[in-house]
């Protein structure tokens, strides 16, 4: 670490924060290197404190600096001091970087819910399904007493037609024939196309 050593008696005082502000809104880089060594430390101290995240905060701090280069001919001494002002800057600078990320999330979820939201209109599916399943159980009634018990063992317990015949004791081509012709009595009366 290099220190500055005056020979011959006391260091010169250092020009003060808004006298540096000054001469930064007329172009001086010196004086803003002054300005940036008085004022890195509390601003990144402070945008850390509104951000967490030690990157983003280190980005911000740094569009902050930036902003204290290209807009010191906006410092009013007469509304309070200059690291008052540069901190104020930083902190609005970290309060909408959360503000931006919140609403980025916010519009994340909103569209994820989106992507969820179901293609088809479940009350209506739920109404069709209902009176489809009526519509079945009126034609079922329609059907021979065996041809409904080999359809239903068939179809709705998912038995073979070995099962049913042995089930309800009947042989097994009078199951299929009563099986084949339910079915084609079933079809015609939902309509459906062969």
């Amino acid at each position: 670490m290099n220190e500055v050593v005056h020979i011959g008696g006391i260091a010169p005082m250092p020009p003060d924060l808004q006298e540096l502000l000054g001469r930064v809104a007329r172009g001086d880089r010196d004086a803003f290197s002054h300005v940036y060594d008085a004022v890195c430390g509390p601003v990144l101290g402070l945008v850390r404190a509104v951000l967490r995240d030690p990157a983003q905060a280190e980005e911000v701090a740094q569009e902050v600096l930036i902003e204290v280069w290209r807009g010191a001919a906006r410092f009013q001494p007469s509304r309070g001091s200059a690291m008052t002002w540069v901190l104020t800057l930083a902190h609005r600078r970290a309060v909408d970087r959360v503000r931006s990320a919140q609403a980025s999330s916010d519009r994340e979820r909103k569209a994820a819910l989106l992507d969820r939201t179901p293609a088809f209109d479940e009350v209506t599916e739920e109404v069709e399904s209902r009176l489809e399943r009526e519509q079945v159980r009126r034609c079922l009634r329609t059907l021979t007493e065996l041809q409904r018990q080999s359809v239903t063992l068939a179809y709705y317990r998912g038995l073979a037609y070995r099962e049913v015949a042995e089930l309800l004791a009947v042989p097994l081509g009078t199951v299929k024939t009563r099986m084949r012709d339910g079915l084609i009595r079933l079809r015609d009366c939902l309509g459906v196309g062969a």
